[in-house]
């Protein structure tokens, strides 16, 4: 008996940390980087794909052919700024019609969008970006 509840404990222990952004791929040495990916795993993985926050937004992971309303930009091919990204964040995106504004606030937002400008649009072959977020020369 003593056993299976240990089974149980140590399933739903290690389910939980599995949700706590695993499948994350930011390198653990960046630490301010893995955290904001997994802040945006967290508040942004409903909408916005971007593989390294193991995040693939409202369409079925892999089957972007079937867009959802809800579905934002796909950050894997789309690069954005920071300074564009914190806007969004801080305004609702650029159209207003669906994001909600300050769904991450203070430095949390500021983090997240340094992320979004050194990561985004590196999958289809996006330019490398420096430390700032902004396109490396």
């Amino acid at each position: 008996m003593r056993c299976a509840a240990s089974v149980v404990v140590v399933t739903a222990v290690s389910g939980a940390l599995a949700g706590c952004g695993g499948g994350i791929d930011v390198p653990d040495e960046r630490p301010t980087m893995r955290r904001a990916a997994e802040v945006f795993y967290q508040r942004c993985s409903g909408c916005h794909s971007l593989r390294l926050a193991n995040s693939y937004g409202s369409a079925n992971p892999g089957n972007f052919a079937t867009p959802e309303r809800t579905n934002g930009p796909n950050f894997n091919v789309r690069h954005v700024a920071t300074r564009d990204a914190l806007y969004a964040i801080r305004n609702g995106g650029f159209s207003g019609a669906i994001m909600p504004a300050n769904i991450v606030t203070g430095r949390q937002a500021e983090r997240v969008a340094k992320f979004l400008g050194r990561y985004s649009g590196r999958e289809e072959g996006g330019e490398d970006v420096s430390e700032s977020g902004e396109q490396a020369p």
